[in-house]
Order: C-alpha cells, then structure tokens, then sequence
C-alpha cells in the first residue's frame, strides 16, 4: 500500500490540465473498513493536503457524527476522491473530476482493502461511476433510494456549504437518510 500511495501522490498524469499543478490527495490504509468516494480536492485542500479540510469535511463529519480523529484515522476510513488534484474553476463552482483518475488508481487502492465494508459515494461522479445503470436519473433520486444500495453502498449529495438549497428542498435526507448512514458508520467502527 506505501508504494501505491507513493506513485499516486507523485501521478502527474494529467498535469497539463491542472491549473495549480498536481497534488494528489488520497488517505488509504489495508485496514480501512469504509470508504469515503468524493469528487476531487477544491483549492483549500489541495493548498493544504488534507482532504476534506474545509466547510464540506466539517458538513460530512456531522453527517457521519465522527470526530476529527476518527475520520482522519486512515486504518478505519480511507478517503478516496473520483479526481484527487484540484481540477480548476467552472462557471458555477470547481470542474468535474478529472476522468483519469478514478480508472487509473481506484482498483489499485481497492484490491490492496480486503476490509471494506461500505462505500460512501458522494455526489453524482462517484455515483454514475460506481453504480453505472443503477444510478436513477438525478442525484435526489439516487440519494432517495439509498436503500437499494446497501449494504456495500450509501450514495450522499455533496456537503458543499453551497449545497444549502438542494439540503432545505430535500428535507428527507437529514431525517431518513443521516440517520441511517449514522447507525451504519457506527455498527462498522465500533
């Protein structure tokens, strides 16, 4: 697994495309029982290296109603993302993942976790990806029909501070689907 996350952090793959240069963000360990699948590093992260230190991380701690420590602890929870450097900026927010990520790298770091338990597919990249035709046609739909997932996957949308409309149309989510994605973080770590 050192070795693995060795050469990622050094991919320079799809260098030409990335506005502030590769940095590859990634946390995985063989002992990892969950997995969290997001989009790709925004700009604090990749200045930073963490992944997921941002308003999002804090939103999806909540969520999983972990700590700090535990998210960041590597032999529980690897952190995986569809595009792990800083893709750029859009029109309305950061562009997509980059697409040669996730083919080059997933199946690598995935064979080398016998321990996995459940996948946590963040936003609609990750669960177009992951779920290929059993993905509905929306992100809201997807996410409505988590249970058709279970017990390998749990599809979330993304805990973008931005994110706020689609949370306060969605009420469901935080009363039937939090609830569960809790209880199912807890059964596996504890």
């Amino acid at each position: 697994m050192d070795k693995l996350l060795s050469d990622i952090r050094a991919c320079e793959v799809c260098k030409v495309h990335l506005p502030l240069g590769p940095r590859p963000v990634v946390s995985a360990h063989p002992e990892a029982k969950i997995i969290i699948i997001g989009q790709a590093p925004g700009t604090k992260v990749h200045n930073s290296g963490i992944p997921w230190d941002d308003a999002s991380g804090r939103q999806l701690r909540k969520w999983l109603d972990i700590t700090g420590d535990l998210f960041y602890d590597e032999t529980k929870i690897a952190i995986v993302p569809m595009g792990f450097c800083y893709p750029g900026k859009g029109k309305s927010g950061d562009l997509p993942p980059r697409p040669e990520c996730a083919p080059l790298w997933h199946n690598s770091l995935f064979d080398q976790m016998p321990s996995l338990e459940l996948i946590i597919l963040i936003g609609q990249y990750a669960q177009k990806y992951y779920l290929k035709q059993l993905a509905k046609k929306s992100l809201t739909e997807t996410v409505k029909t988590y249970h058709e997932y279970l017990p390998k996957y749990i599809p979330l949308p993304h805990p973008s501070p931005r994110n706020r409309f689609w949370l306060t149309k969605n009420p469901w989510f935080e009363v039937d689907v939090v609830p569960i994605l809790q209880q199912k973080v807890r059964e596996i770590l504890d």
